[in-house]
């Protein structure tokens, strides 16, 4: 076993507990944080795979830009409330 290896596995079993968070939790926005952590660790596996184009697509579309329109999206539709407590 190689470093490389080690380092491949434990980002999968990043992966899927970070997805597994995201569907778990009760709270939209810890969901979307989590899906964001998910994108980010997807872009370091496929550095990992010695895939840079998709490395650079998947943390700029898939851990920045969709982790930000959901975080505005949850905001601006959460009753004033809830956010008050």
């Amino acid at each position: 076993m190689n470093a490389v290896y080690v380092l491949n596995t434990m980002i999968v079993v990043g992966i899927l507990i970070s997805a597994v968070c995201a569907v778990a939790f009760r709270n939209t926005l810890s969901s979307v944080i989590a899906l964001g952590v998910t994108g980010g660790l997807m872009a370091l596996e496929f550095i990992l795979l010695q895939a840079p184009d998709v490395a650079i697509a998947e943390a700029a579309v898939g851990a920045v830009l969709s982790t930000a329109i959901f975080v505005i999206a949850v905001k601006k539709t959460t009753p004033k409330e809830d956010e008050e407590k």
